[in-house]
C-alpha cells in the first residue's frame, strides 16, 4: 500500500505562484479561484487529497515555506 498523506497551507504565506500545482507528482494541489488570502491572492488548497502521498515535494519548491507537510504513520503489520 502507497504511503499517505496530507498537507496544511497556510495562507499567510501562500502567493499563488502555483510551483506546488505544478510539481506535485499526484496532481493533489489547485489554486482555490473562488477564495482570496488577506494578501489577495488565490490559495492552494488540495483537490485531490486521497492522492496525497507526502512526499514534499510541494513544500521544497514553495519559495514561502507555506506548506507543511504531514504523513500517516504505517501499522508494523502493514510494513
Amino acid at each position: 500500500m502507497p504511503a499517505k498523506g496530507y498537507i496544511e497551507v497556510n495562507e499567510l504565506y501562500c502567493k499563488a505562484c502555483e510551483l506546488c500545482v505544478t510539481d506535485c507528482p499526484h496532481n493533489v494541489l489547485a489554486l482555490d479561484m473562488d477564495r482570496l488570502t488577506p494578501k489577495g491572492y488565490h490559495p492552494a488548497y488540495m483537490v485531490n487529497p486521497e492522492a496525497c502521498t507526502g512526499c514534499g515535494i510541494c513544500a521544497v519548491v514553495c519559495p514561502d515555506a507555506a506548506i507543511t507537510v504531514y504523513r500517516y504513520e504505517r501499522n508494523k503489520a502493514e510494513a
